[in-house]
């Protein structure tokens, strides 16, 4: 009997064993959900066909796997008719040749507006998801997704890392949304509007991180209704690489205009050549052929700044307002403009808060310079501790009608507020003191400026013919 109690014992405890181990392991192959079309999901074998053909018949629902691609899975809408790819994030494609992973071509050629949208594209184009699907590139020249012609592209929950470029919209689309996306190491730009016409697209709650060619950037083409909003953007330009901008809007080749830029987190790289966290280049083409015009209607609000050689940095825009923001560890300028116009700027805080004064952030300068520029309003700023080797805190070159009242500007180790050649212009309400008996205020050349009702503690060089009023024709 006690052998026998013996041998149940042993039994038992074998059978325990089993079932712990059993319990830690990975399930058995042949728990694992049969894969529709052929595809296998095992990183290894090559799904381009499968895939296509699963994404051809319609939506597709990825179980976990790794599903290797050679060839762009080209989805073109109008044959497939509507599209949706989803996983629950444990479904990767690896693109291992060039070009897109996936390929949405649409026919849509209207605009925004539901006159204008072919019954076509809603009864068979319209709203393609991807959601919860990861994509990296194994190729120099792998792109995440590729889009043109699409009415209400959608997004979200999506991983891209490694690829070429992340999210590529080409040519005409309307409706975008990217919606908490991480794209993230990417060799090409993170989300790039290529000489695309565009309008109406958001991109908000996403991490946008370490793409070589910039984060969110907007190039030529006819961009309206551009809403980036609550977003991480992060070191977004190669050290090695051209200048770019975590944020670039470039109108040189077309027009780029009606942008928010609100309550996003947008820092680094200082390291990057002549690195930007917003850049906006303005000058573009006209409407009308032939001519060209600054583009703007930006608003900037809300947003925290930092480390980057510029935080703001305008050429030629037109229509900005920048409002609310936090700036600080800026290399060189908190804020440049170049031959711009109607900007307001207006309680904004630049300033060098100690925590932060360390290691090579100890050379950061954090000026402001607006040169040549015209029609300006800067009201209710905070600018602190300018360090030496500019000309001054806040400098305006060569600009004319610019308002500048109740800024506060505080122990810089050189010139508080400087105007140069600044002409039909005021100076009002302002609290300016500087260290080390550095001037508060310098005014040389210009004409018709009015300077009054300020507190300057400290010295200050006035060209009084500058302040002599014009006489009315």
């Amino acid at each position: 009997m006690s052998r026998l109690l013996v041998v149940l014992t042993v039994l038992v405890g074998i059978a325990g064993l089993l079932l712990y181990s059993a319990g830690r392991a990975d399930p058995p192959a042949a728990t694992s959900p049969t894969l529709p079309y052929g595809l296998k999901g095992d990183g290894q074998s090559d799904d381009t066909v499968a895939l296509q053909r699963a994404l051809a018949a319609g939506s597709v629902r990825l179980p976990r796997g790794i599903y290797r691609i050679s060839k762009p899975i080209v989805l073109e809408l109008d044959r497939t008719g509507y599209v949706g790819l989803q996983s629950d994030g444990t479904a990767q494609i690896l693109m291992t040749g060039p070009g897109p992973a996936l390929h949405l071509i649409g026919s849509h050629a209207g605009t925004a507006a539901p006159q204008t949208v072919q019954p076509a594209v809603w009864h068979k184009q319209r709203t393609p998801m991807i959601d919860g699907i990861e994509i990296v590139g194994a190729h120099p020249e792998a792109d995440g997704i590729r889009a043109e012609g699409t009415m209400q592209l959608t997004i979200t929950r999506t991983v891209l890392r490694q690829c070429r470029h992340g999210i590529h919209l080409v040519k005409r689309n309307r409706n975008v949304l990217i919606s908490a996306c991480h794209i993230y190491q990417n060799r090409g730009i993170g989300v790039f509007l290529d000489q695309v016409n565009l309008h109406q697209i958001n991109i908000d709650g996403c991490h946008i991180s370490y793409c070589d060619g910039g984060g969110v950037v907007s190039r030529g083409g006819e961009v309206r209704n551009l809403h980036l909003g609550t977003c991480d953007i992060e070191s977004n330009m190669s050290v090695q690489g051209p200048p770019t901008a975590n944020v670039l809007l470039d109108c040189t080749q077309g027009s780029i205009a009606e942008v928010a830029i609100t309550g996003c987190t947008i820092q680094h790289n200082d390291k990057g050549k002549d690195s930007a966290n917003i850049r906006i280049l303005g000058q573009g083409r006209a409407l009308r052929p032939g001519g060209t015009a600054r583009w703007g209607h930006v608003t900037i609000t809300g947003n925290v700044l930092s480390d980057v050689q510029h935080n703001i940095d305008l050429d030629g825009a037109r229509g900005v307002t920048i409002t609310g923001n936090t700036f600080w560890m800026a290399y060189q300028y908190n804020l440049r403009a170049v031959r711009c116009e109607q900007l307001v700027v207006t309680g904004n805080v630049f300033e060098r808060n100690p925590a932060y004064d360390y290691g090579t952030s100890l050379t950061t300068r954090n000026a402001l310079l607006f040169d040549r520029c015209k029609d300006c309003t800067l009201s209710g700023l905070q600018i602190h501790e300018v360090r030496a080797g500019v000309p001054a805190a806040l400098r305006l070159s060569e600009c004319d009608r610019c308002n500048l009242v109740g800024l506060t500007i505080l122990d810089c180790e050189c010139t508080g507020l400087s105007l140069h050649q600044v002409t039909n212009s005021r100076v009002s309400d302002c609290l300016i003191q500087s260290k080390d008996k550095q001037l508060t205020l310098e005014i040389t050349g210009g004409k018709n400026l009015q300077v009054c009702d300020n507190l300057l503690q400290g010295n200050a060089r006035i060209d009084a013919e500058a302040l002599r009023k014009e006489k009315s024709p």
